[in-house]
């Protein structure tokens, strides 16, 4: 059995994500299959992720892949997470990940509405709100989630989030219908209402975004699909790194591994891990390199276990539900994180040492993002310890 130890692996992050110097991506495309699917559950992430990916990227270069080529679609699939899905890859997460991601939410929405009594039947509620948002827009019109509830009846429903808690409340049902049919492909999130680092979508009907039919396949196929994606950027990876990035039982994830002849490892600490049959070989030799990324940047986020790039300090680093906070990084390990201040200047805050050339080169990332950010503060909900306390020595 090879054996593929902690320094191949970080190799291969830094060259398969696009983060060498002279191995970036050409385009926003490019650099979204690099990583497989980037995560989009913060608006923010997309750009800041491909803007440390991307030569010379611009904002503007982002908006064309994602509102007029439509080439990277922002879809719900895996974990209940937004993605920005490279399009000829949508069909398998919304056959497998996505249906999966509709049909708990379909029967969570059902309880929920006969318990709260707003209809007898949860089921047939759920199908007559999903039937009456595919008619709004099956013009090809595009609508934000208030003005769907404004139009709809069929929408109309709260019920009471977390009774008798402080952080409990009424809470309408109609962004749970969306979630649901997005989820499962019927209807997407289209172009942004608001600035870029904000998630202000409309929603329209994927045929009409798409300009064609989806097809979605079948749930073996798709997660097969996936998983290959997953193994050709992340691999070597354990069958509970899979897991968890799928959201899947783990039979799916091991059916999957049967489909594309996964080939076993060994990996560092006695794990096993998978690869793709033809991905045994050492990595080339990497170049130095730095990076900063963002909250829930896709490297960050692509596996369970992170020791190899963590060594150990995944609470620093992690949010207490497993949401990766913004990172500063040296020749595959983090090493740091980075923050702006009220005027958007980047900084970055060293936990551990790095030599004279990597602080010059995390020093010429901060600067470079602080011109591209343009004064523009990024904010987000995933804030690391290790963010909380920078931003709090500032």
């Amino acid at each position: 059995m090879v054996h593929i130890d902690d320094q191949e692996r970080r190799a291969r992050l830094a060259l398969r994500h696009a983060l060498t110097p002279s191995g970036r991506a050409a385009s926003v495309e490019e650099a979204t299959r690099a990583v497989a699917v980037l995560h989009a559950t913060d608006s923010s992430t997309i750009y800041l992720a491909l803007w440390a990916r991307v030569t010379g990227l611009k904002p503007a270069d982002v908006d064309h892949a994602l509102y007029e080529e439509r080439s990277v679609v922002r879809q719900m699939a895996m974990r209940r997470t937004i993605f920005g899905v490279p399009r000829e890859l949508l069909p398998a997460a919304v056959g497998s990940a996505g249906q999966r991601i509709a049909e708990q939410q379909r029967r969570a929405i059902a309880r929920d509405v006969e318990k709260a009594q707003i209809s007898a039947d949860g089921i047939a509620w759920v199908a007559a709100a999903e039937a009456a948002v595919a008619r709004r827009l099956a013009d090809g019109g595009a609508f934000t989630t208030r003005q769907l509830r404004d139009e709809l009846p069929e929408l109309d429903g709260t019920i009471d989030y977390a009774p008798h808690k402080s952080y409990g409340g009424a809470q309408p049902l109609a962004p749970r219908i969306f979630t649901a049919m997005s989820a499962a492909g019927v209807i997407v999130r289209a172009r942004q209402t608001h600035h870029w680092r904000l998630n202000k979508p409309t929603w329209q009907a994927m045929e009409s975004w798409l300009g064609e039919p989806l097809e979605p396949l079948d749930s073996a196929a798709g997660y097969a699909e996936l998983v290959a994606a997953w193994l050709r950027r992340f691999g070597p990876g354990t069958e509970e790194d899979l897991v968890w990035w799928l959201g899947s039982t783990k039979a799916a994830a091991r059916r999957a591994l049967a489909d594309v002849e996964a080939v076993e490892v060994t990996l560092d600490g006695g794990a096993r891990g998978w690869v793709l049959p033809d991905d045994l070989d050492t990595s080339d030799e990497v170049e130095p390199w730095v990076a900063l990324l963002p909250s829930l940047d896709p490297t960050t986020m692509g596996w369970k276990g992170r020791d190899f790039y963590l060594a150990g300090r995944q609470p620093r680093y992690f949010d207490s539900v497993g949401n990766g906070g913004a990172t500063a990084w040296v020749d595959g390990r983090v090493v740091g994180t980075w923050i702006q201040d009220a005027d958007g200047v980047v900084s970055v805050h060293l936990d551990d040492p790095v030599e004279s050339w990597a602080q010059r080169a995390l020093q010429a990332e901060a600067e470079r993002l602080t011109a591209w950010c343009e004064g523009v503060r990024i904010s987000s909900i995933w804030v690391s310890p290790a963010m909380a306390e920078a931003a709090k020595a500032r």
